[in-house]
């Protein structure tokens, strides 16, 4: 299975409206809680990089959430977490230009 065909797939998974909205307020957070450990870690103290260990899970609360409650279904990232990564990415740039609506 190529990227493209996984991510067809991965979208059929994020139908609602409201699992996609969780999702891109998850990323959102995701963004602005690495600028801020990047702050922490540029003005404050250097003790403040394990924190970027947390930043690739911010968004599974509200992901997971979105899934159980609302989709109904399981998260792709149980079966395959790097792709699915990189699909929620593609799919946060997709809504951002209007690809896919809110």
């Amino acid at each position: 299975m190529t990227f493209k065909e996984y991510y067809k797939y991965y979208l059929t998974l994020h139908q609602n409206k409201w699992n996609r909205r969780l999702h891109v307020l998850g990323q959102l957070i995701t963004i602005a809680a690495f600028i801020f450990i990047t702050y922490l870690i540029t003005k404050v103290s250097i003790f403040f990089f394990p924190l970027y260990g947390i930043i690739p899970f911010i968004v599974y609360p509200f992901a997971w959430s979105g899934h159980f409650l609302l989709e109904k279904n399981k998260p792709a990232s149980f079966k395959n977490p790097w792709w699915a990564k990189r699909a929620d990415w593609v799919m946060l740039k997709d809504i951002l230009i209007g690809k896919i609506k809110l």
